[in-house]
């Protein structure tokens, strides 16, 4: 040993070791060559200018995949639906896309009645967001005991028939249609739309989501035992069924009832921060916050201050105030490589708050494409790269292709894959007809050989590929 510490005195004396207390909880004197001294100095630094470096955008499109689990198999049950909607709470959906896609991407085995069954029991509240037209439009859902912390007050429908309705509502509370037309007369189609506009306008919820299944005709098929128990008979036209009742009246509330602006702002923050787990000035105006990331960042800066948020700059190219969860940013760093080995593929309807592009992050540049986050839109994403849009008929399709060969293969293989996932699979199997590539016909995009390779099947009209189903 004394030769051994000799020779080093020796070498340090000479500049080729460094001694000193090198290793983390180390004991006495330690011994370390310079250039591996500095070696590591170098990697340790490089690690963590790393962690406080912001990641690029397909990071933050992997990570909010991840974040509300439409990338891999979700719990199921009520439980679990109970978690989705908490987190979802708040955000305008299409009833189109609700059952459709929204809550089966996340919740296992998704049964709608589960989501009968909590809106029946009070504990989930569902609150019209705006028409989309005559058979379809946006709605949200709540945590019942969350709605006067993170609801709007509704701007009331006006008319004396409207009037009507919600004076016997007030005083009836939840009423079946037969009853509400017997009551204030009138023609019962007249009533069942003044009724829809004030669901629209965020008065008026229904028990179930029977009623707006079936204006959409979007009612189930099954014919089980519990469907017939669960579904109540029909005693009025599509799109009346269940019980009505008025939304709470938020302006009215009273005493301990009655959030103060603080708490519902902080309340919005928080919900905000649930929904995203990384916000971002461009996240809280695709929200339309009301006022703004003005309006809510007082109260970020408040939370950044109590340590219940972290607050810097995450996501490159984005705004530089940017606010985290505790783990959240972890689990964005986590996503700053593609595992070359996951290859994933997901198809996600272009509204889905799981989708950063349009939102969060811009739609990427190309030539004659306008995608929009509208309702029956679906956007098909690789690694976190969006690769192709599919517009709201189903029947177009826009590419987003890289130049390099190698890239560009792995990508059309990729829109393809998510190309087949919007035909379904099982009794959610449909057809699926694509008429336009880019703008043009199909057979002369990128993408004809592939596809014909996964099933479509070119026709006068399109390519199409159907499923058998039976």
């Amino acid at each position: 040993v004394a030769l051994v510490r000799t020779a080093l005195e020796r070498l340090a004396a000479e500049g080729r070791v460094v001694e000193g207390e090198l290793l983390p909880g180390g004991r006495g004197r330690e011994w370390c060559g310079r250039e591996v001294l500095r070696r590591i100095k170098q990697r340790s630094l490089a690690k963590l200018r790393q962690e406080v470096e912001p990641v690029e955008p397909d990071a933050l499109a992997r990570f909010a995949a991840d974040w509300h689990g439409v990338d891999r198999a979700g719990p199921s049950g009520a439980d679990a639906l109970l978690s989705v909607v908490e987190r979802l709470q708040g955000a305008p959906i299409p009833a189109s896309s609700l059952e459709a896609h929204t809550l089966p991407s996340r919740v296992g085995g998704y049964d709608r009645r589960d989501l009968d069954e909590l809106c029946a029991s009070g504990e989930v509240i569902w609150r019209g967001m705006g028409s989309l037209g005559p058979k379809d439009g946006r709605i949200a859902l709540f945590l019942a005991d969350h709605y006067p912390l993170l609801a709007s007050p509704a701007t009331p429908v006006e008319g004396e028939l409207a009037a009507q309705i919600r004076e016997h509502l007030e005083d009836r509370g939840a009423v079946f249609y037969r009853e509400l037309v017997e009551t204030v007369g009138g023609f019962g189609g007249e009533v069942l739309e003044v009724l829809w506009d004030m669901v629209w306008a965020g008065e008026v919820t229904n028990d179930t989501l029977m009623p707006l299944r079936s204006l959409r005709g979007a009612l189930p098929k099954s014919t089980g035992r519990r469907a017939l128990r669960r579904q109540p008979r029909r005693s009025g036209p599509p799109g009346s069924e269940g019980r009505w009742s008025l939304l709470p009246r938020l302006g009215r509330l009273e005493g301990e009832d009655a959030p103060t602006p603080t708490e519902r702002l902080e309340a919005l923050a928080s919900q905000l921060l649930e929904r995203h787990g990384v916000l971002t000035r461009e996240a809280v105006k695709a929200e339309a916050v009301e006022g703004g990331f003005a309006a809510i960042y007082p109260v970020l800066r408040a939370m950044e201050e109590a340590g219940r948020v972290r607050r810097g700059y995450f996501v490159a190219g984005l705004g530089a105030t940017q606010f985290a969860l505790p783990g959240a940013e972890d689990r964005l760093r986590s996503h700053r490589d593609v595992d070359p080995s996951t290859d994933r593929v997901l198809l996600l309807a272009a509204d889905d708050p799981a989708n950063v592009y349009g939102a969060a992050l811009p739609w990427p540049e190309r030539d004659g494409a306008r995608p929009q986050r509208t309702a029956g839109a679906r956007v098909v994403l690789h690694d976190g790269v969006l690769v192709g849009y599919v517009g709201r008929t189903g029947h177009s399709v826009t590419t987003f292709l890289p130049d390099e060969d190698v890239a560009r293969r792995r990508a059309i293989d990729a829109l393809v894959r998510g190309l087949q996932l919007a035909t379904g699979e099982g009794k959610n199997a449909r057809a699926v007809l694509i008429k336009r590539v880019d703008g043009d016909d199909p057979a002369d995009s990128p993408i004809a050989t592939d596809l014909r390779d996964a099933g479509f099947a070119p026709t006068s009209r399109g390519f199409h590929r159907r499923l058998d189903i039976n």
